[in-house]
């Protein structure tokens, strides 16, 4: 009986057509990577984006929340009575955590109001500062010996450090004490957990009492914003309603410059954040030129992935 094997050439056609399977499958496995890699990148992009806005929009909601009143004008030994508290340790500037009459405020494209607060060295050059302040949301019963409190009632507020609460004031609920709250958000170059990474950060008021700096999420490199103003004279229709958007070094807004209008309220904040990959994609150059708020951006021609996302804010306490 003969028995015949593969011929040389049916040899090599079937090596040939193996290889050809061989390289389609390397090539769906290479692409479906690549895939992964990208949505992985998308989704982590995302994820700290929504984690940055949400801890932002609670806080703006709360600005000019000063428990039973929403007066800033009658709270006593605020920045700038003859009374006001006393400057503390790391005091960004001179008492800023108690101006209360500006409970939402920034710089737009430079430190320089908070220098003292956010040194350059610290300070993503071009990036934006927003503050915020406002009393904490839930009333305090237990008082802190070493925290800055507000107690409020209907016709009066006051600051006041410590556990003791000022005179005049009837036990609760005709009165109530509050935390006071103040933060600055702002970016910086880089990330202590993460190294060259920039990241969003703020000074806040805690215990002691002093400002502590803390990292927000990193990957943020750029915060921009921009206020919602109300033009309309107190009791006037319209009074409570956004008439346009303005950067915070808008003179409207600034007491000292000559176009300043102090019918001017902001009832609304927009923010944007680009944020950034923490490491470099192979294979991806990020071309892409960006535009928001009053920037342009030239593409940054590296292997970074990027998103620019952006919110609007109501600010409920500010309006009407």
């Amino acid at each position: 009986m003969n028995q015949r094997g593969l011929t040389m050439i049916e040899l090599m056609i079937a090596l040939v057509i193996g290889a050809v399977l061989l390289i389609g499958a390397v090539s769906v496995y290479s692409s479906s990577r690549a895939t992964y890699r990208l949505n992985e990148s998308m989704a982590r992009l995302q994820e700290n984006a929504r984690f940055a806005l949400t801890h932002m929009e609670p806080d703006l909601r709360l600005a000019n929340y000063w428990g039973l009143t929403n007066r800033a004008d009658i709270i006593e030994r605020r920045r700038g009575q003859a009374d006001q508290l006393a400057a503390i340790a790391t005091d960004c500037a001179d008492r800023w955590y108690i101006n209360v009459d500006s409970p939402v405020e920034g710089a737009n494209g430079t430190n320089a109001p908070f220098a003292g607060c956010i040194d350059a060295g610290s300070y993503q050059a071009g990036s934006d500062v927003l503050v915020v302040r406002h009393a904490s949301a839930d009333p305090v019963t237990v008082l802190a010996n070493n925290r800055v409190h507000l107690q409020s009632d209907r016709t009066r507020g006051a600051l006041f450090l410590g556990d003791l609460i000022p005179a005049g004031f009837a036990p609760p609920p005709a009165s109530v004490t509050h935390t006071m709250i103040a933060n600055a958000y702002y970016v910086a170059p880089t990330s202590p957990t993460l190294g060259n990474v920039p990241s969003l950060r703020r000074r806040t008021l805690v215990r002691g009492p002093a400002i502590r700096d803390e990292e927000v999420i990193p990957g943020v490199e750029d915060l921009q914003v921009q206020f919602g103003i109300d033009l309309d004279a107190e009791g006037t229709p319209g009074r409570g309603a956004v008439d346009r958007y303005v950067n915070a070094d808008n003179p409207l807004l600034d007491p000292a410059a000559p176009g300043f209008d102090p019918d001017t309220r902001i009832v609304a904040v927009r923010l944007w954040l680009r944020l950034r990959t923490e490491t470099v994609e192979q294979g991806h150059t990020d071309t892409s030129g960006y535009q928001y708020a009053d920037q342009i951006i030239a593409p940054p021609n590296d292997g970074y992935r990027r998103i620019v996302v952006s919110k609007t804010i109501q600010l409920r306490n500010l309006r009407g």
